[in-house]
């Protein structure tokens, strides 16, 4: 058994289906569930679906020999894909990461970004309108985060990622800004560039810098882009005396 030199980890079960496994762990809370993607009947990511959807869902590791599912996997945001045959050290690196998650008491935060990305998700595959963001699950290594849109000044795009303007703190989340930007209710939000979006009320003051653009000061310090598509926009919003 691959986790006995591991003191502190306890194997509660084996199960050889996805149908026993979740049967198991409906009427019995684990920490841990370690998943392989092929099983009969159900596949590893049938079942890791259907964890998410619990109330508290345990942490997911794939064990597989196929590297090619790794994709789908952390989209049921798993904690770690680990490849066959385990290596000691990197089965023991997955488990401090859980250990961290668990010994931090970060749980309930995981659970609420998984429950966020799942509905999202379900909402996506029956075509609905999607409603206005008011959180963000941000997966980073071996957690996830849930960030309220309230705490976000800003935000500026990064390629396929956007990055939240959090404070003092700048955190990546993997969508696209043109994506993102239906998402937000433009009440709350303006687009001032192509490469950015500011919270309405952040709003502080029009720059007209030496080569004739423009730029935003924001009540947090921080200075955003604004292009001239955008410039009456903008000054209509700081003219109401919102910002």
């Amino acid at each position: 058994m691959a986790l006995a030199p591991f003191t502190g980890w306890q194997i509660v079960a084996e199960c050889d289906s996805a149908l026993s496994a979740l049967s198991l762990l409906e009427r019995q809370a684990v920490d841990v569930v370690f998943i392989d993607v092929q099983m009969p009947v159900q596949s590893g990511l049938d079942l890791a679906r259907l964890l998410c959807a619990m109330p508290d869902p345990p942490l997911l590791v794939f064990v597989t020999a196929h590297s090619h599912y790794a994709i789908d996997a952390f989209d049921v945001h798993a904690l770690d894909y680990l490849l066959k045959p385990l290596d000691d050290e990197r089965l023991a690196q997955t488990l401090r990461r859980a250990e961290a998650l668990l010994g931090l008491q970060q749980r309930s935060g995981y659970a609420a970004a998984v429950r966020a990305c799942m509905e999202d998700a379900a909402d996506s595959e029956a075509g609905r309108h999607l409603p206005f963001l008011r959180r963000f699950s941000v997966r980073s290594v071996g957690k996830l985060e849930v960030i309220d849109l309230a705490d976000v000044d800003w935000v500026a795009s990064a390629g396929n990622y956007v990055e939240l303007q959090v404070g003092s703190r700048s955190v990546l989340h993997r969508i696209p800004l043109s994506r993102l930007e239906p998402r937000l209710d433009p009440a709350e939000f303006l687009r001032t560039h192509r490469t950015a979006i500011v919270r309405r009320e952040q709003l502080r003051e029009l720059q007209v810098v030496s080569d004739g653009s423009y730029l935003a000061k924001l009540r947090c310090g921080a200075c955003v882009p604004v292009s001239l598509r955008h410039v009456a926009a903008v000054r209509e919003q700081m003219s109401r005396g919102v910002a």
